[in-house]
């Protein structure tokens, strides 16, 4: 017989703790209620930012899932520094008006507190929740505009090539495709951006749950963007191809959603045999190892 396994006690919060660490907590929903609420809103009317809706209840189900794992090491000195940062970076973004600085601050100070009440090595646990709730907080618009533009040309000489080789009469002015009676605009909502921020979000998602290397993980991450491009190209090029040969009304409303939905269904599918696929290749090198 084997004896039982020594049981790990993990320290707990002192007495004295509690009482400034639940003032805190009270002084940090005071203190940003404002940009909490303004990014709820961002989350349910904002397109680009609706995948917050589903990150941010899975971070907090991934911290609530490993609760018996905590290990409490508590600092609150540095907690206490990254506390007072996020609060001068809140109130400096807050004159400025600028959104995104608000929520990072936001974010800076849950890790402050995180910091202060279990310590740096459960924070490094931490690390997907955290990411993910990182990667919630929507981009500024200025860089959103820089990167949907190259995306919109992009989409439109691969849509534009496929037609082609279909023999559809176009013409390509930018990201405008010209068909016989009808243009196609590629605008910003077929760019692939918001498809792209969600593939990359659950590439994230799924390298931390699935994958154990770093490796592996950003394999994953990095094969989302091309899947993302690509099929966004095949999406105009459907589009294109239902308008000339069957009726111009399909290049908008419902079936134009449709597709859209359809081929990101189709890109969380390959991004996941391609998990499934670098977990059984990590399998095979530990067990060798």
């Amino acid at each position: 017989m084997t004896a039982p396994a020594a049981r790990v006690e993990t320290p707990a919060l002192s007495g004295n703790a509690w009482g400034p660490l639940a003032v805190t907590l009270v002084a940090y929903a005071v203190l940003f209620a404002q940009p909490f609420a303004l990014l709820l809103g961002d989350w349910w009317n904002n397109p680009d930012a609706g995948h917050g809706l589903l990150l941010a209840p899975v971070a907090i189900w991934l911290v609530w899932r490993s609760r018996g794992e905590v290990v409490l090491d508590p600092n609150p000195r540095v907690g206490a520094t990254l506390l007072v940062a996020a609060v001068l970076l809140r109130f400096a973004s807050g004159l400025a008006a600028e959104l995104f600085t608000m929520r990072v601050s936001m974010l800076m100070a849950l890790v402050g507190l995180a910091v202060w009440a279990a310590g740096f090595r459960q924070v490094i646990r931490w690390w997907l929740p955290i990411v993910l709730l990182g990667l919630s907080i929507p981009l500024p618009e200025v860089l959103i505009n820089s990167i949907a533009l190259p995306l919109q040309l992009q989409a439109s000489k691969m849509g534009a090539a496929l037609l082609e080789t279909r023999h559809v009469p176009i013409r390509l002015d930018g990201n405008v495709i010209l068909l016989p009676g009808h243009r196609l605009f590629v605008t910003e909502a077929c760019s692939g951006l918001r498809s792209l921020t969600a593939l990359l979000s659950l590439g994230v998602l799924a390298g931390g749950l699935w994958l154990q290397t770093v490796g592996t993980r950003f394999v994953l991450l990095a094969a989302a963007i091309p899947v993302a491009v690509v099929l966004n190209g095949i999406r105009v090029f459907l589009t294109g191809f239902l308008v000339f040969f069957v009726d111009p009304k399909l290049g908008d409303g419902f079936m134009h959603l449709t597709e859209g939905w359809l081929l990101f269904v189709v890109a969380f599918g390959l991004l996941g045999l391609l998990a499934w696929l670098l977990s059984s290749i990590e399998a095979k090198w530990l067990r060798r190892a």
